[in-house]
């Protein structure tokens, strides 16, 4: 479903400009159905990257002679602009599938469908493009002291998210937890045992989630340079010490070691250092890790506490984790790992590190608030036009809902 929204008007609205100040809060309809969005790459010209214009590509471009409106440069210039579209748009799948954990056994399959389409169009499209598309949050719209700053020193004016913390974790956490709230708990919840359904299959898709995060991360440089072997590196190196971390929380807190745990641990592990993966070095990345496993384990107490029944902890994994690496990443980004001597971290106790903090927070806190209350919108308003509402009946809900809304059974001796 968002693979057809993303090339009809998703990608468009994402990462396209609108006139004037428009363009700070939503693209512009330039590349609906993937109109402009070329496939071909830009050739090479004095040993730099340059647009394709006029000229025969050779092999290289599929012995045709290329027009210059069918070669973009794109976004970016190192990657054919469809590649880059194709790569971003994987992003935008993942995001609402992420929502529907803290929704399970509850909600119409009917009402999913729409409700992706129109959370995918509201929030996650917006969202992309103040981080990613030119809008206010990465598009310089936060340059606070821009006047004041010394001459010769660059001062922050954008909010660091390399390969999506803000854009697809805080998102679709606090999506998560509106929805979980509007629909309210399942059938039982804290009466009756609702254990993992097979501990085996979550160590193998936690192993499989882990190699496919270097995608997401490494491959946001869009090229194989210093910062793709570095968004590698802290990746694991985050991964791995939110593993040890919760496991530690966990065997203190229960007096046993979590299998569950260390796939959870992974997970905080990964959605913490999405943001920050481009801007900051080993070390750092040990402290984002220590960071993920103690907050999002703390954070996951504090649900149950509060019996919010969302059912996979998207909230407390993705949502909590999106913010402390989105908040981490203005603490810890190092002007090293860049040779623009971009990203200066508060860390450098530097007037631009400090500002860069506060932008950090900011455009954290304004994800947060516009993921969650137009999420809640978005389920009120749909609960309320829908006939017998989004929700299943209690009947339906009791057979369980593979049976009862798509009449198919996940196991024949079920």
């Amino acid at each position: 479903l968002m693979s057809v929204q993303w090339v009809l008007w998703g990608y468009s609205l994402a990462f396209s400009t609108a006139e004037g100040d428009a363009n700070q809060f939503m693209g512009g309809l330039d590349y609906v159905g993937f109109n402009q969005v070329s496939p071909f790459a830009p050739l090479m010209g004095g040993g730099e990257l340059v647009p394709c214009s006029d000229t025969w590509a050779g092999a290289y471009q599929m012995n045709a002679m290329v027009e210059e409106a069918q070669c973009s440069d794109g976004w970016p210039t190192t990657i054919p602009h469809q590649l880059f579209a194709v790569f971003q748009g994987t992003f935008a799948i993942i995001t609402p599938a992420l929502i529907i954990g803290g929704l399970v056994d509850r909600i119409k399959f009917s009402a999913i469908v729409i409700f992706v389409l129109i959370w995918g169009t509201f929030v996650y499209d917006p969202v992309a493009h103040w981080v990613w598309g030119g809008g206010f949050i990465g598009g310089g719209g936060l340059d606070f002291v821009q006047d004041n700053t010394p001459e010769g020193i660059s001062s922050p004016s954008y909010a660091l998210d390399f390969a999506g913390g803000t854009v697809v974790h805080i998102t679709s956490g606090f999506a998560a937890l509106a929805g979980a709230l509007v629909l309210g708990r399942r059938l039982g919840y804290g009466k009756v045992p609702m254990e993992p359904h097979n501990i085996p299959f979550v160590v193998l898709g936690a192993s499989i989630l882990w190699f496919g995060w270097f995608g997401f991360n490494a491959g946001s440089e869009a090229q194989v340079d210093g910062i793709t072997v570095s968004a590698w590196t802290v990746t694991n190196t985050a991964t791995g010490m939110a593993v040890v971390t919760w496991v530690l929380m966990s065997w203190a807190h229960t007096g046993k070691p979590s299998v569950i745990g260390a796939a959870s641990g992974a997970v905080a592990g990964l959605v913490a250092i999405t943001p920050a993966s481009g801007w900051v070095g080993p070390m750092a990345a040990i402290i984002i890790g220590i960071a993920a496993g103690t907050v999002c384990y703390a954070a996951i107490a504090f649900k149950n506490a509060r019996k919010w029944d969302d059912a996979l902890d998207v909230w407390g994994v993705h949502g909590i984790g999106g913010l402390t690496g989105a908040i981490l990443t203005g603490t810890l980004a190092s002007p090293h790992i860049w040779d623009t001597g971009d990203g200066i971290g508060a860390w450098t106790g530097t007037p631009e590190g400090m500002e860069q903090q506060a932008i950090s927070i900011i455009a954290a806190a304004i994800s947060v608030a516009y993921a969650f209350s137009v999420t809640i919108v978005i389920f009120k308003v749909m609960d309320a036009v829908w006939p017998g509402g989004i929700r299943v009946t209690p009947k339906e809900e009791e057979i369980g809902i593979d049976l009862a809304q798509h009449g198919e059974r996940a196991y024949v001796n079920e």
